[in-house]
């Protein structure tokens, strides 16, 4: 099996880490060097870099705490990075390359959250084999819904009551370049009431992100009369929108605001996007549903897909020698 060299990320292959994430089947804008250190305060980086003699292979973006490696925390998925002239036996080859370096330096275990297969531009899946070649242990499992826009969706009663409803109530809605009004006026305030939490990123964080990456992030407004009355915080790749916030001015919901966006977005804004992703509706590491907030998502079309994470000992490395015949 080739053996592959592999190091540490340096602030001077900045423009090559950004220019190989751009050509991969798998990378989103996520993996950008901008978006992963907007937060580099709350995360040490231990992003792998993949080499053959001088060319890239792959990278992996990644941080550590103690003797474990994660998957970059900062970000929704993750996992190795790399494009399509990588076949399955070299995938696995720079996997066991990866553990060896990192048993190497005293890391232990690596924890990976695998990106979602509707997020790859072409099938990208060779890290789940070598993952379960790895004997990694599958840690958490989270459940997306998710909508198939080349496909018919099946809207129901009460959601197509809601769309009339918002329509008969003159609702309108506006994509706006601020995050001020949804963050302060409904997001902020909601999570604090319902969850006693805050939103994953601060009004400074989304403006700053906005700026990096204009036409990946958007922001749609429903207004009754002028007043905000709910909104969503949308990330676009190439083949998802997805849904980062979804929220709403309690006592506000029956007229209808947020049936009316949802369908103005599936049925015309991202019309020709391949998947529309609602995110998750699970707590406690996948291991509760929130079938209410899962129910309204498949009342508009969703169905589900999960997300796997997984641990592996980086001692394993030398199981994977024997692979290949």
């Amino acid at each position: 099996m080739k053996n592959y060299t592999v190091r540490l990320y340096h602030k001077t292959d900045y423009e090559n880490w950004n220019a190989f994430v751009g050509q991969a089947k798998n990378g989103t804008f996520l993996f950008h060097r901008d978006f992963m250190e907007y937060h580099n305060d709350r995360f040490r980086d231990y992003s792998l870099i993949v080499l053959d003699n001088e060319k890239w292979v792959a990278v992996l973006p990644a941080n550590v705490v103690g003797n474990e490696v994660f998957s970059h925390q900062g970000l929704t998925y993750g996992g190795l990075v790399y494009n399509e002239k990588l076949k399955l036996a070299s995938v696995i080859a720079t996997f066991k390359s990866i553990l060896s370096f990192l048993n190497d330096n005293k890391i232990k275990n690596l924890q990976l959250k695998l990106i979602p297969s509707i997020y790859h531009q072409k099938p990208a899946e060779e890290l789940n084999y070598a993952l379960f070649l790895a004997e990694a242990k599958l840690i958490r499992r989270d459940s997306l819904a998710v909508i198939d826009l080349s496909q018919k969706a099946s809207i129901a009663s009460g959601r197509k009551e809601g769309i009339v409803k918002g329509k008969k109530n003159k609702l309108d809605i506006k994509e706006v370049y601020d995050f001020e009004e949804f963050w302060n006026e409904i997001l902020i305030l909601n999570l604090a009431h319902k969850h006693q939490a805050k939103p994953v990123h601060s009004l400074s964080e989304m403006n700053k992100l906005k700026e990096l990456f204009p036409e990946n992030i958007r922001q749609f407004n429903v207004y009754e009369n002028g007043v905000i009355v709910a909104g969503t915080t949308i990330f676009e790749t190439q083949s998802v929108a997805h849904c980062q916030y979804i929220s709403g001015i309690e006592g506000k919901n029956e007229l209808g605001g947020i049936d009316l966006l949802f369908h103005h977005l599936i049925t015309e804004v991202f019309k020709n996007k391949p998947f529309f992703d609602f995110g998750t509706s699970n707590e406690n590491q996948g291991k509760t549903l929130n079938n209410g907030l899962s129910y309204w998502k498949e009342s508009l079309g969703a169905s589900t897909i999960v997300q796997d994470f997984y641990e592996v000992k980086t001692s394993k490395y030398n199981v994977l020698d024997t692979v290949l015949i």
